[in-house]
């Protein structure tokens, strides 16, 4: 694959990635990053009004708020600004401080452009900061369970645009929500340069440290930390569950629509696009290829990769951002270095993975929304002859008639429709599926489909494509804002209290199960039909995951070449130069 493939084939994979949770919490940002909000909880709280209160944390006092119902700290930093000689090394502590420091308004979030979807965009390197809401009576002893939220996105996104004031308070937990560097700034990599591709899920990692260390001071138990994602972040977060360096750093761990397992084949993201051997890992020295061929067009002379990084380290934020699809290339998570020494995915095949409790699950009809978004939305529907053309390109012409015949196009309202019904199964619920059995083998494991049709949506879906159970649909249930309060149905606020009340109390006890709610059995891939709870509107039960989709199919059928069986390196030369 050449370097314009990987560019192009990991644009719209990361463009699809924000287009996933960004749309709904960036709709919330400018009301979310206007809140002012904070957070507390340390032996030794000072309250210098009605309303605020200074706490110490390792690095130095903080100053948070108090409202009704939280104590909630906002723009913590947990690790040095990674700015100069810093760019592209580990997280490194803050310098500590002495007179309290300001913590009720988010932190900048890290560098990153807007998007059609989301009018963020952020030119400030200064940028490692945590958010902290908990309960209003969570003081040091109160040992209360604690989440921490690493957002998806893909190359956008900050923890503060999450609103996690129901969690905490009807959840009666500690919730953190962070930011990490993202893109190329998250994951460069050069020949030589330590941690090339993974400086994003190192960062995660020093937040995870920082929790440990000072989540009691804000009444969380720091023995008992879930760690928690959608999209990215959820494979961010099974990346944690194979990473050497994220070993004891968390306890319990929820996978939400994550795709550690899964591969992207030939136009299943967009029009034209290339088929990938991993939707999320590619291997360091793929990455140091890309980066090499990158530092050479940004005037830094790669053949001495020392001096290049040194070069692109002087190069100002807008002037990396300049460079075309630059966040997005280097989105992906590198596999092979120590931070990630092996794939993921071959870690978890292997049962190379931390020994904690898991919720893993997906939504109904998660690729309705990359469909909806980069075909109809973008006047590329499917039609009728383009559908078999298609599905040869993404599987194989011997596999057309097998896969006609189980989806026809008689079986939705529009070829788009059916086309995205192919892509849910053989990407996103084949991987879902496999990764709950793997999971299943080692450790407590509760799976779950999000399956509510007519979800509250933000995103600009195609009036005439109903957007489902779309990717990510599930997270504003969970982290419910005003918005999402103002559009739901009082059975979707039914269905987010329940979920929160799962989520909270498996973050406390590794078992979603709880007085008055619907019972949760776990995973067991060693019986005929493995326990899937369905999450809907008035719905909640067992569902037949494989069954609906159909599944024995999918793993009947023989994977082609240009599937995650294969994996071909990029060559970094030039972007018109063909792979060798």
């Amino acid at each position: 694959m050449t370097v314009t493939g990987y560019r192009s084939a990991l644009a719209a994979v990361l463009a699809g990635l924000i287009v996933t949770t960004t749309a709904t919490a960036a709709t919330a940002a400018t009301a979310t990053a206007a809140t002012v909000t904070a957070a507390t909880g340390i032996e030794g709280d000072r309250m210098e009004s009605n309303d605020s209160i200074v706490v110490r944390t390792e690095g130095g006092p903080v100053r948070g708020w108090r409202t009704g119902e939280h104590r909630k700290f906002q723009g913590i930093p947990y690790a040095a600004p990674p700015t100069g000689e810093l760019r592209w090394r580990a997280p490194q502590p803050v310098v500590p401080w002495q007179a309290p420091r300001d913590a009720t308004k988010p932190g900048s979030p890290c560098p990153q452009l807007p998007s059609s979807y989301a009018d963020v965009s952020s030119v400030d390197e200064d940028c490692l900061f945590l958010n902290i809401t908990a309960p209003r009576d969570a003081y040091r002893g109160a040992h209360k369970p604690v989440l921490v939220w690493i957002h998806g996105d893909g190359a956008v996104g900050a923890g503060h645009f999450f609103d996690a004031d129901r969690l905490a308070a009807d959840g009666d937990s500690v919730v953190v929500t962070i930011n990490y560097r993202l893109g190329v700034f998250g994951g460069f990599g050069l020949p030589g340069l330590a941690g090339s591709g993974t400086f994003g899920l190192q960062d995660q990692q020093a937040a995870l440290r920082w929790v440990r260390r000072n989540i009691a001071a804000f009444g969380g138990d720091p023995g008992n930390v879930t760690l928690f994602g959608v999209s990215y972040g959820a494979t961010a977060t099974t990346a944690h569950l194979t990473a050497p360096g994220s070993a004891g750093l968390f306890d319990r761990a929820i996978v939400e629509s994550g795709f550690a397992l899964m591969d992207m084949p030939a136009e299943s993201m967009h029009p034209g696009g290339e088929a990938l051997p991993w939707w999320a890992w590619r291997p360091e020295a793929e990455v140091a290829e890309i980066g090499a061929w990158v530092a050479g067009e940004l005037g830094c002379d790669p053949s001495e990769p020392a001096q290049a990084v040194a070069c692109l380290r002087t190069l100002p934020v807008e002037r990396l951002l300049e460079f075309p699809q630059v966040m997005n290339i280097f989105q992906s998570m590198a596999y092979g270095g120590q931070t990630l020494p092996d794939l993921p995915a071959q870690a978890l095949r292997a049962g190379r993975f931390h020994r904690v409790p898991v919720i893993s699950g997906a939504t109904r009809d998660e690729h309705r929304t990359f469909v909806g978004m980069f075909r109809v939305l973008a006047g590329h529907p499917v039609s009728a002859a383009d559908y078999p053309k298609l599905l040869a390109q993404a599987f194989g012409s011997e596999q057309v008639p097998a896969i006609m015949l189980n989806y026809p196009l008689t079986d939705a309202e529009s070829p788009s429709l059916t086309w995205a019904r192919v892509l849910t199964d053989r990407l996103w619920a084949k991987s879902t599926f496999e990764q709950n059995q793997l999971f299943a083998t080692r450790m407590p494991t509760y799976a779950y489909e999000f399956a509510d049709p007519f979800p509250p949506v933000s995103l600009p879906f195609p009036p005439d494509f109903p957007p489902g159970a779309y990717h990510a649909a599930d997270t504003s249930y969970v982290f419910r804002d005003e918005q999402f309060t103002s559009a739901a149905s009082l059975e979707q606020l039914r269905l987010s209290d329940r979920m929160i009340s799962y989520w909270s109390n498996f973050a406390r006890t590794g078992d979603p199960n709880g007085p008055g709610l619907p019972r949760w059995s776990r995973f067991d891939g060693r019986q005929p039909v493995p326990y899937v709870q369905s999450l809907a509107p008035g719905c909640i039960g067992a569902v037949d995951y494989a069954a609906e989709h159909r599944l024995a199919f999918w793993t009947s059928q023989h994977q082609p070449a240009t599937a995650a069986s294969q994996h071909r390196p990029a060559t970094a030369a030039s972007p018109h130069q063909p792979a060798s």
